[in-house]
């Protein structure tokens, strides 16, 4: 039995969509750098289902259905380099590779072309909606070589969130790193969104002096009304959820953030085309702020 696609990177997000296309029928090769993660999961939540193991990209390659395809889910970087690298010595021309990380879509560009001149075809797509997402239904947004989207077409839009008329949230998104740009500028959003929420929250606690359960009665309305979305509705959520002590656990949360790049990233195009967008930007700069928790509380003594 040949799979229909291969999957490689068995963290969350690559488990949830690996259990996602085999619930909707398809077959799927599996491969984990580390051998331990890739019995753990064939052992563990892939237990009986449709999925074929895979110790080695030769392996991997050998198990697929032609033309080929494989989705990658690691940490964006030299990392994708290198795995691509160790997959082409088993692949064909017309074989498909699929970034499913929040690569750089300066990168997707740059390997979509290289790939090309090799008869590879690549794919750069945004992945979004998060562990729930990847499992159940996430908004994809693939872009690169346009040969690949007729071979791929039906599993994502199988797999991805639908809309209310019933509509796949994927489409074509064009050629080069345009689906990474798109999860670029969608990342690059949720920062704005994001640093919204927290500055609301800081205005209804230090000026207006209302509690978490204050808050979240009026972020309930919020998130029943036209501001209805998952930020507003897990932002909802923590605000009503209590420790173990029954205080509750927004006030022990660190207020330090971290970030993976996309916001950044966002920033940095908009500077290059000359395009005001003052609210991500700012986003941007607030979390770089924040994660310098040691600096602010020496900074808060003296000032």
């Amino acid at each position: 039995m040949k799979a229909d696609i291969g999957f490689i990177g068995l963290a969350v997000m690559g488990e949830n969509l690996v259990l996602n296309m085999e619930r909707n029928g398809y077959t799927v090769a599996v491969h984990n750098r580390t051998t331990s993660v890739l019995d753990a999961f064939l052992t563990g939540r892939g237990n009986g289902k449709k999925l074929i193991r895979a110790e080695t990209p030769a392996e991997l390659a050998a198990s697929l259905e032609r033309p080929r395809k494989i989705m990658m889910m690691i940490k964006a970087g030299p990392a994708v380099d290198s795995l691509v690298e160790s997959l082409l010595p088993h692949l064909d021309k017309g074989d498909i590779l699929i970034d499913g990380g929040n690569s750089n879509w300066e990168d997707t560009e740059r390997r979509v072309q290289a790939l090309a001149e090799k008869g590879i075809l690549f794919v750069g797509t945004g992945v979004s909606g998060g562990e729930e997402g990847a499992l159940n239904g996430p908004s994809i947004m693939p872009g690169g070589a346009e040969a690949a989207w007729p071979e791929i077409r039906d599993i994502f839009r199988t797999i991805a969130a639908k809309a209310p008329d019933g509509k796949p949230c994927c489409s074509w998104m064009g050629p080069g790193g345009a689906g990474h740009f798109v999860k670029m500028v969608h990342n690059g959003i949720e920062y704005g969104d994001m640093q919204l929420v927290s500055e609301i929250y800081w205005i209804l606690q230090e000026l207006l002096g209302f509690s978490p359960a204050d808050m979240h009665t009026i972020f309930s309305r919020w998130n029943g009304g036209k501001l209805d979305s998952y930020l507003m509705e897990i932002t909802t959520a923590i605000l009503a959820f209590n420790d173990s002590d029954g205080k509750p656990l927004i006030g022990k949360i660190l207020d330090a953030a971290g970030q993976k790049g996309t916001g950044k990233w966002t920033g940095i195009a908009a500077l290059t085309e000359g395009t005001p967008l003052t609210l991500i930007v700012e986003s941007v700069f607030a979390r770089a702020l924040s994660a310098q928790k040691e600096d602010r509380v020496a900074a808060h003594a003296v000032f």
